[in-house]
């Protein structure tokens, strides 16, 4: 099984949302020990925003395109490499402003490529990045679940179903920012959900 952890806070080390991801990929390698893991931290390491030039280089053939052009879509092509080998998908998805990070969607736009990752048919679009498993931890300060507030899970689900990826669990960790005792109960509730998690099947 390959796995693929994509974190996409700012905190680094004290993200809840990439600690969390750690304690599902650590349940995967311990069904799984031969399992690979590549992580890709965009706190850290942030992918470019798609803006004109970018988009520019995209819709230039490649044996037409500039040395700085075919850079910059060389960087979009390692993205989509990494989850073209993934069996397993783990997000870390902190909640800023009721959306996702920049620093997720511009992931998002890196590995959303036609003919590549999805397609347009005469029956509609069909996503190309079939059969993973994805597992989504979602943490947020206050309560949102199930609310008209929370438009990351729609939009999630709505985009990795776009690219193919149907299967998806959803891991919640809210309250995080109404003092310590919240906290200490989300983080707890986030724990026992991925202790339910059915390792077998995402292996």
């Amino acid at each position: 099984m390959n796995i693929l952890q994509i974190n996409s806070s700012v905190r680094a080390s004290a993200s809840h949302s990439s600690n969390l991801a750690n304690t599902v990929v650590e349940r995967l390698r311990a069904a799984a020990p031969d399992a690979t893991l590549t992580v890709r931290d965009l706190g850290s390491n942030p992918h470019p925003t798609l803006d004109g030039a970018a988009l520019g280089a995209l819709f230039t053939p490649a044996d037409q395109r500039t040395a700085e052009q075919a850079a910059r879509v060389a960087l979009d092509d390692a993205l989509i490499a990494e989850i073209q080998a993934a069996d397993t998908v783990v997000l870390a998805v902190p909640m800023y402003n009721f959306g996702v990070s920049v620093q997720l969607k511009n992931w998002i736009d890196a590995i959303s490529r036609a003919q590549v990752t999805f397609r347009y048919t005469a029956n509609g679009p069909e996503g190309m990045l079939t059969g993973k498993k994805v597992i989504v931890v979602l943490t947020r300060g206050g309560l949102y679940r199930n609310t008209p507030n929370d438009t990351q899970t729609p939009y999630l689900k709505t985009f990795l179903g776009f690219l193919g990826m149907s299967d998806v669990q959803f891991i919640f960790a809210e309250g995080l920012a109404m003092g310590p005792d919240a906290e200490q109960a989300a983080l707890t509730s986030a724990r026992e959900q991925i202790a339910e998690i059915d390792v077998a099947v995402a292996a």
